[in-house]
């Protein structure tokens, strides 16, 4: 496979799992800021998924419909889910001869959806949930159109590399907010964050049937780091992108692979061998920040391995 054609499918897969991540957030937070309208605060998601500087995210923190703006139609916020989207659809413009032409159609719906301006007046007037809903169904439809329309080859395996790499950043992100506090006591019982926060990445469910004492830290990091059942923790992303690059196995680039493979081998063994309270020892906000580098870093070797970047 040409490296134009596995770099293209590779950030298609990212950005549409960015874009995925950002509306379900929204959602759930939403819903937060209903609960609770006099302290809620849409800094932590400012936070994750902006660029946006502390001042001007000040100014729109207690701002709904402006976060909301300024997060899924906003043309000057880079990060945007009508910007994501966008680059989503230019990289698979230029690899059309090797995705389906269901999944193509999928993503330009999305793309044709979410540049409407009818969308931006309804996210100041209607209910922004009903709004939300429909990008995450769109989204979903493109994860089931590409599950069982594309071939799996090459093309596959890129796309999920994308994709589960996205996911653990992500994931470690959207954990790392609430840690970044070094004096955080673990001892605290924050139901109602902790609900809100495993709604957003759909862990809700899992954990009560999991953890049947309530809501607790401790148990909250175990699942969505260390649970390789949950198919948004840390260990099952790590798992995935180890699983799917291994398909990329070839005697053509046998040294390149050799060393993205331990790479990903032994973020794989730091988390799978991992505890919480070898992660409490280490301290969380290290521990996930240490995680996201790591990432990175195999970010950065795939594009000068097997994406030709200099």
């Amino acid at each position: 496979m040409l490296s134009r054609v596995a770099d293209s499918l590779y950030w298609m897969s990212r950005y549409m799992e960015r874009a995925d991540g950002i509306l379900r957030m929204l959602k759930i937070n939403y819903a937060s800021s209903q609960d609770d309208i006099q302290e809620f605060s849409w800094m932590p998601v400012l936070r994750i998924f902006t660029y946006m500087d502390e001042e001007g995210a000040v100014r729109i923190s207690h701002n709904t419909r402006a976060v909301l703006q300024y997060m899924v139609t906003d043309r000057e916020n880079s990060n945007s889910v009508l910007n994501i989207i966008t680059r989503a659809r230019e990289n698979a413009r230029s690899v059309q001869d090797h995705i389906t032409k269901e999944l193509w159609q999928c993503l330009n719906d999305f793309y044709h959806i979410v540049r409407d301006e009818k969308l931006d007046r309804e996210l100041h007037k209607e209910d922004p949930v009903t709004i939300l809903d429909v990008l995450i169904k769109q989204g979903m439809l493109y994860y089931g159109t590409l599950d069982v329309t594309m071939a799996r080859g090459e093309g596959f395996a890129f796309l999920n590399i994308g994709k589960y790499l996205e996911r653990g950043v992500q994931s470690a992100d959207i954990l790392d907010v609430k840690f970044s506090d070094v004096n955080y006591d673990f001892r605290r019982t924050d139901t109602i964050y902790w609900k809100y926060l495993l709604l957003s990445i759909s862990g809700y469910e899992l954990y009560l049937k999991t953890y049947r004492s309530g809501f607790d830290a401790r148990n909250v990091v175990e699942q969505i780091v260390l649970n390789d059942e949950f198919p948004r923790s840390i260990l099952y992303s790590v798992d995935r992108v180890h699983r799917y690059f291994e398909r990329l196995r070839s005697e053509r680039n046998k040294e390149a692979f050799q060393k993205i493979d331990f790479m990903i081998g032994r973020i794989l063994s730091k988390v799978r061998y991992s505890t919480v309270e070898s992660i409490m020892a280490q301290g969380l906000h290290a521990y996930l920040n240490g995680i996201k580098e790591d990432l990175y870093e195999v970010g950065n070797a795939l594009n000068q391995n097997y994406f030709a970047y200099t």
